[in-house]
């Protein structure tokens, strides 16, 4: 099991060089927004255990630490980790939102972190891809895009459920993330094929788990 101290290591080893390259991460994406503005991201991958979790919990941290009011959400409603990653508690989350039993901001969890707010997935519901593609979802968009600079999503892998298919037309953009030797090159082709069929904004690729020469680990981002 990978330790919290790796998951977060953009918060807990800012000056490493895994965290200069989530940092590098959000440079690219800001570049990619130049005629407009990134407001709600998705993170993703083909298949399970390619490190999208990681990857979407350190690129929230660096926009944080950039200023950004930052919102954290563990769209994968069917096998949440994020508030394992952050030891929180995720007795409520998103799904109380969607089904209206809370608010945002009654929802979402301070981290320890300052511009960093994380919204857990909350009980699992029957019904995932439902609640994602429900006219409460495009009402939560209207609210977190009020209180927040940036909401970053957390999804399932692309090719196991529909859920990221839903949610990827309604983000700003979205990142695949893809884990060197480990991921099927079929499988990513196909993934890129799903999220363009569903009109996707693909703003670019993490190569993750690349084994450098020093042994680091290193993730990579490239279009």
């Amino acid at each position: 099991m990978v330790s919290t101290k790796r998951k977060l290591i953009a918060m807990l080893n800012p000056k490493s060089p895994v965290s200069e390259q989530y940092r590098t991460i959000r440079t690219n994406i800001q570049f990619s927004a130049v005629d407009r503005e990134i407001r709600s991201l998705m993170v993703t991958s083909s298949g399970p255990g390619e490190g999208k979790s990681t990857t979407a919990a350190n690129i929230a941290i660096v926009f944080a630490q950039q200023g950004k009011s930052v919102l954290l959400v563990d769209a994968d409603m069917r096998k949440p980790t994020v508030h394992y990653t952050f030891s929180m508690n995720n007795a409520y989350g998103l799904t109380n939102v969607l089904t209206r039993q809370m608010r945002i901001n009654e929802a979402a969890k301070v981290s320890n972190l300052e511009g960093l707010d994380v919204l857990t997935s909350g009980p699992i519901p029957p019904n995932p891809a439902e609640l994602l593609s429900s006219n409460a979802m495009k009402q939560f968009f209207e609210e977190a895009g009020v209180q927040y600079d940036l909401v970053i999503f957390d999804t399932p892998p692309i090719l196991a459920v529909t859920d990221a298919q839903v949610l990827a037309n309604q983000c700003d953009g979205t990142i695949l993330v893809v884990s060197s030797g480990k991921a099927d090159v079929e499988n990513v082709k196909k993934t890129k094929e799903l999220l363009e069929a569903a009109n996707a904004k693909t703003l670019g690729v993490v190569l993750n788990n690349k084994k450098m020469a020093n042994n680091d680990y290193y993730y990579y981002y490239g279009v």
